[in-house]
């Protein structure tokens, strides 16, 4: 079975140039489409969160999947060789188009898995070594680690705008304006409130002026 996996970030972006690239690699090669998977996800996520996962678990030894190029299995590398050794120990065969990679059981094959998971290794020991570094000069530099003592939470970023919560109430704006405006959740402003009286009272005002408003 030849399996074509399409896969795009957002709903905005189109399938057609993934799906015209690969009909026309299959006619190159005499070969037949079986199956067209096709979602919306993004690259960042785990394969086996997306179809993938699902679509790699069915495919048997011998089966081959094509795709465009080799980022469209997953915008990390170390998630890219996880998905190649997987194809290599079920024999699945692999292919992507752009980069001209083929993933089967030859020794090339090896050689490039082998490539790939070593420039992996080097990229999260390379992250590593940047994190710890970043970290020894903040620390250098007296910057306390962590997080801040008594938990900084959204609800402190209201509270330090409090004034402006009360003013934008005053001015009839919804709760959900406010939520956009300092960017946390329904649930967040309902603990915020209960914590602050005069943001209640404000809640409370406005309610009466729509009330007096639609009683005229």
């Amino acid at each position: 079975m030849i399996v074509a996996y399409l896969r795009v970030s957002t709903g905005k972006q189109f399938l057609s140039n993934q799906q015209e690239e690969i009909r026309r690699y299959a006619e190159s090669r005499n070969w037949t489409i079986d199956q067209w998977v096709t979602e919306v996800a993004s690259g960042s996520r785990k394969g086996s969160d997306r179809k993938l996962g699902a679509l790699l678990q069915q495919m048997k030894r011998g089966d081959t999947l094509i795709v465009t190029e080799v980022s469209r299995l997953s915008r990390t590398l170390t998630e890219i060789m996880s998905i190649m050794g997987f194809c290599l120990k079920k024999g699945i065969k692999l292919y992507t188009i752009k980069e001209g990679y083929s993933f089967d059981n030859s020794i090339n094959s090896k050689v490039l898995c082998f490539a790939f998971g070593l420039v992996a290794e080097i990229e999260r020991n390379l992250i590593s070594m940047r994190t710890r570094e970043a970290l020894a000069l903040r620390k250098a530099e007296g910057v306390v680690l962590g997080r801040r003592k008594g938990s900084y939470t959204k609800r402190n970023r209201l509270a330090d705008h409090l004034a402006q919560v009360v003013k934008m109430l005053k001015e009839d704006k919804s709760v959900a304006d406010i939520c956009r405006h300092f960017q946390v959740s329904r649930d967040t402003f309902a603990k915020f409130r209960n914590e602050h009286p005069e943001v209640q009272k404000a809640l409370d005002n406005k309610k009466k002026r729509r009330k007096r408003a639609s009683d005229k």
